[in-house]
């Protein structure tokens, strides 16, 4: 499955067309009857951008929860108001989507990290729950003169290949191309919460070109205002974003290495636009 902005945007155009979206998740947590089509505007824009961006597991919604392709349910909302930090730590589906993910040449706001919070409970059922689960599903991706180990779960791998083809046009950006690392199922440094490279769908590439906030903001805690770096070129980071990566260095707490499959955020950024 590669992923297509353009396919995405004009559903969203559809089903966002009516009503306010506060007064429809309001509505949403309250309503019992079963939501399968993510063009039914009574349930909360982060839903409809699950329900499109991973078909094969998320099949529908219900009173606040996710229906899943196992027949089991997964709460969208927890109802907690939650810090920063635990919208980091702690994620329910629907704190993927508290931070704004711009696609613009502005750097970052303050704390918004589109892309940070990951529900753990939600990617480890999609792409493994261990380590052994993980790396048992993982294919070779050819990657500019060597392979890198990805996951297929959710046409992620594919839509790598399609980053490949469409890079092979950019000779100018093959000082950045060098891969360090995709597969590698760790806790993000400093805290308990598991990596992005722990699920297969993430590639950090251009390190000796790369910025990361504690390199250049040594010793600031997560809340503490820090400056902002990047030596991206911002054709590489489009090709990306075109195929369902999103880009570290779109984070306040910038990782202009990383590339992240997370289709769901990019169809979320593009529908508010639509509200």
């Amino acid at each position: 499955m590669v992923f297509l902005v353009v396919l995405f945007c004009s559903l969203f155009v559809q089903c966002c067309a009516e009503g306010e979206q506060n007064a429809s998740n309001k509505k949403a947590r309250n309503d019992s009857t079963i939501v399968t089509n993510a063009s039914d505007t009574q349930i909360p824009l982060g839903t409809k951008a699950l329900i499109i961006a991973y078909p094969h597991f998320v099949k529908g919604y219900k009173n606040n929860n996710l229906l899943l392709a196992d027949g089991s349910q997964m709460q969208y909302d927890d109802g907690r108001e939650k810090s920063f930090a635990e919208k980091l730590d702690d994620a329910d589906p629907e704190d993927m989507f508290a931070f704004t993910y711009k696609r613009t040449g502005e750097e970052p706001e303050y704390l918004q990290d589109a892309g940070r919070s990951r529900c753990e409970a939600l990617f480890k059922m999609m792409y493994g729950e261990s380590e052994t689960v993980v790396r048992q599903k993982l294919v070779q991706v050819e990657w500019f003169g060597e392979k890198v180990l990805f996951t297929p779960v959710n046409g992620a791998a594919d839509s790598l290949r399609a980053v490949v083809k469409e890079l092979k046009d950019h000779p100018e950006l093959k000082p950045y191309l060098k891969s360090s690392g995709t597969f590698n199922w760790r806790k993000v440094r400093g805290a308990n919460r598991q990596s992005a490279h722990s699920y297969g769908m993430t590639i950090d590439i251009g390190v000796s070109q790369s910025d990361y906030w504690l390199w250049k903001n040594p010793g600031k805690k997560e809340t503490d205002k820090i400056v902002y770096t990047n030596r991206m070129p911002t054709e590489l980071v489009n090709i990306f974003e075109r195929h369902g990566f999103i880009w570290g260095g779109r984070w306040y707490h910038y990782d202009t290495m990383h590339f992240e499959f997370r289709p769901e955020i990019l169809i979320y950024d593009t529908s508010k636009h639509q509200v």
